[in-house]
Formats: C-alpha cells, structure tokens, sequence
C-alpha cells in the first residue's frame, strides 16, 4: 500500500493543482528526500505515474515520488507531515506516518539511482501490456504471486491487488508461474486489468488504519469489493469454504483453497 490504483487515484487528483504551477518543496529529512533543492521553483509540466511511481515533469528535471507503505497528500498538515509541497499558492501536506516514503530529482529518464523504473514491466491499463508478452513473462518457474509483485512481468501490482486478479482468475498464488496453460493464463491477463480499472474506478482501497486516503481526503471505496485480501477464516464469497493466508516469499497471500487451483 498504496498500489498502482491508489498511486493513479492521487495523480489524478494532484494533475490539475500541480501543473503549470512553480513547485516549491520544503522537509527536513535529505536522506529520504535527495536532490530537492534542483527542483524549486520550477514549474510542473505533466505530472506521470509509472507502476507505484509518480513522476513530476519539471522544467529541466524530474521528481519522483514513492509513496511508500503509508505516503499520501493531505491538504491540511497532521503530525506525520514529512514535506510540504507548494504549487504555487497551493499548499499540501506529505504525510507518511512508517517513513517510508523516498523522492529523488534527476535528471529526465535518470534513473540510476532508482533502478526498478528501469527494469519494470509493462504498465497494465495500457496498450504496452500484451496478451503475447504477459505470456512470455510466465515462462518462469517462480510462484506466480511471486513474480507478479516482482514489477516486472507487470508494473504496479501489490498484495491487495495480486490476491484480488488471482482469485478472479481462479489461480493459487504459489502455483508456478510455467504451469499455467494458455486458458489460464489469458484469464488472468484479463482478471488485472478488470481488477485494476475497478479499483482506480473506486477510489482505490482505504484500510483499517486509514493510511491511504485521496487528496481531498476522501477515502477509497474498492476495500468493500474485497473478496480475499485481508479475509482470512472468512467464507469464501463464491463457494463459502474459509479464505486461507500464507506466507509467500515473505509475504502474505490470500486466497480460497476451493476455488483456486
């Protein structure tokens, strides 16, 4: 958290306070947040997302943002305000209560020091994410959930979002990315794009704790489409055997033993 839905919901918001506007940005914390002091007073061309990424097209630079587990935009500051950027007149609050957070400015398509933008996968709400490259991607022996929060058989998917495209698609998480047949496969290419467009559609996913929440504030309202994520020992919404957790290469996945296989 927060995923590609999360990170395209707040880019979206942030598009029409940021561009044409001179971007001025205050914190106090250089090791989180390098190279600031290029950027101020430049002004904001476009604003991008790549994966869980957000890129700020400035005049001669870039600034990219991850939010981290916790990051957001708020319009008034909170005690877990870590930077403050101003759009002109416009101010709003970072807020990031875990610190895990990280901006860099760069030079535009310098990446070198964030070196997953430039290993990352196709961006799956768009044309580049092909049914023939997707297949490609599988030919791996990797658990499947594995290599898709991997970023680089597809950009942007996280727990949230990988549990919820696995569960539609009716596909275990550990079962090894190679084993998958071509049916299986294309419903699964088919189930993270329906998946991802609903939850952009929605809001995104506000958790118990309330990290995320858009920049005006307003909460997500995908969590209430959950049908895995974050279920455990509730019964399934399709055959109401109880939703299991795992561990998975260090991470959590959830899924129904009965209808995914």
């Amino acid at each position: 958290m927060p995923e590609l839905p999360e990170v395209e919901v707040t880019r979206r918001k942030l598009l029409p306070l940021a561009v044409g506007r001179p971007l001025f940005l205050s914190h106090q914390d250089p090791f989180r947040y390098r190279g600031t002091e290029k950027a101020q007073g430049e002004k904001v061309l476009d604003l991008r997302r790549r994966g869980k990424y957000l890129i700020f097209a400035l005049e001669r630079h870039e600034l990219v943002l991850h939010l981290g587990m916790t990051g957001g935009f708020r319009r008034e500051e909170t005690p877990h305000t870590r930077a403050v950027f101003r759009f002109g007149d416009t101010p709003l609050y970072f807020t990031d209560p875990r610190r895990f957070g990280r901006i860099w400015v760069v030079d535009p398509g310098d990446y070198r020091e964030i070196p997953l933008l430039g290993r990352m996968g196709p961006e799956p709400l768009s044309p580049a994410f092909t049914l023939e490259g997707f297949l490609e991607a599988l030919r791996r022996k990797t658990p499947i959930k594995t290599l898709l929060l991997s970023q680089e058989a597809v950009a942007g998917l996280g727990n949230i979002y990988a549990d919820e495209a696995l569960f539609q698609a009716g596909l275990r998480p550990d079962r090894p990315a190679h084993t998958l047949s071509q049916a299986e496969a294309e419903r699964l290419f088919a189930a993270i794009r329906e998946v991802l467009e609903e939850a952009v559609r929605l809001g995104g996913s506000t958790l118990k704790d309330a990290a995320y929440r858009q920049p005006d504030g307003e909460a997500g309202a995908y969590q209430e489409r959950h049908r895995v994520y974050g279920r455990a020992g509730r019964p399934c919404p399709r055959c109401g055997g109880p939703i299991l957790r795992v561990r998975l290469g260090g991470r959590s996945a959830h899924f129904c033993p009965g209808c995914q296989a």
